[in-house]
């Protein structure tokens, strides 16, 4: 059995010119992935220690505990 070839042949393109996108590099985009995470984080712990703030503040005890359950997962950093 014969290998296969394969013939490649080059011509000029007559179109409009293009431009190659580069790929971003992994370490760039899990740098980026990384530092959007934290940011969320960081948003959603402030805006749950504000409403846990102003359920003290309106003595709405059911809330409070409500809040309270949710903000545990932030604590364990």
């Amino acid at each position: 059995m014969e290998k296969a070839r394969t013939v490649y042949e080059f011509r000029r393109y007559e179109g409009e010119s293009l431009q190659a996108k580069r790929e971003i590099p992994y370490e760039i985009r899990l740098q980026a992935q990384l530092i959007l995470d934290e940011l969320c984080f960081e948003w959603n712990k402030k805006m749950l220690e504000k409403q846990l703030n102003e359920s003290i503040d309106t003595n709405n005890k059911k809330e409070f505990m409500r809040l309270s359950q949710l903000y545990k997962q932030y604590l364990w950093e």
